[in-house]
């Protein structure tokens, strides 16, 4: 059977934290374990550094899926796991913008809004079309055998987005700026806005309908995220216990 081609996020202290104990194990959270069951020794994994918007390297499936939580990442366990070799690394300044594969790569076609392109990078793994695989492998491998240095703004390593936490300790993304995409494994502490928060005004019904959605989406295992233009302050300010129609639904 062919390989498989699998998005796998990084923020640069993850990708950082998974060289330092020997880049052997890939992990992701458990809510993505059936996700993580389908992939199969040889599939490659496609390491995208958030923050920057960058292939940083591939990785090969070596063995089966299995849970484990030994300590490899400070921000998570990441206990769906998979046993890995690293095929080419990368430096940050070397590494890939996705932005220059607008014409190789079908996420960047047919799209509603010029940044609709970054809801493909908003949680992994996800699997990726063949032709897409082979074309982020073909620009790193190129990268890696003719590298050119690219600058960015060094803060942008550190950037990580806002993330609202459910009742059931669910994360939930709100992106801060959609120019670039935003990662969802790796949420510092600082960054995770519990949702008991005191109680605000009454929520509009945009407002429970979206809470609706993202729970919807929560409860499947998916990572769900609102846009930048489809967001408002009661939104970012509201909990769950704020809007009192909806907690009965609940």
């Amino acid at each position: 059977m062919a390989a498989s081609f699998w998005l796998d996020l990084f923020t640069y202290q993850t990708w950082t934290e998974f060289l330092k104990a020997g880049g052997q194990v890939s992990g992701f959270r458990d809510r993505r374990w059936k996700t993580v069951q389908q992939m199969k020794p040889g599939d490659v994994l496609l390491c995208y550094l958030t923050g920057v918007g960058r292939w940083i390297g591939l990785l090969e499936v070596t063995g089966d899926p299995f849970h484990d939580t030994s300590p490899i990442w400070q921000v998570d366990d990441f206990p769906a796991r998979v046993p890995v070799r690293i095929v080419v690394q990368l430096e940050p300044a070397t590494a890939v913008p996705v932005l220059e594969m607008r014409d190789a790569l079908s996420v960047f076609r047919d799209l509603k809004s010029p940044h609709a392109w970054t809801g493909h990078f908003r949680g992994s793994p996800s699997r990726w079309k063949n032709t897409d695989g082979q074309a982020v492998v073909d620009a790193v491998r190129t990268a890696h055998a003719h590298p050119v240095e690219r600058p960015f703004d060094p803060a942008k390593l550190k950037k990580v987005p806002p993330i609202f936490k459910t009742p059931k300790l669910v994360t939930v993304v709100i992106p801060e700026n959609d120019d670039e995409p935003e990662q969802t494994g790796t949420p510092a502490a600082s960054e995770v806005i519990s949702v008991s928060e005191p109680e605000q005004p009454a929520a509009t019904v945009h407002t429970e309908i979206q809470w609706l959605l993202l729970k919807l989406g929560a409860d499947m295992g998916l990572d769900v995220w609102v846009a930048r233009n489809d967001r408002n302050k009661s939104f970012n300010a509201h909990s769950f216990s704020s809007i009192p129609s909806l907690k009965q639904k609940l």
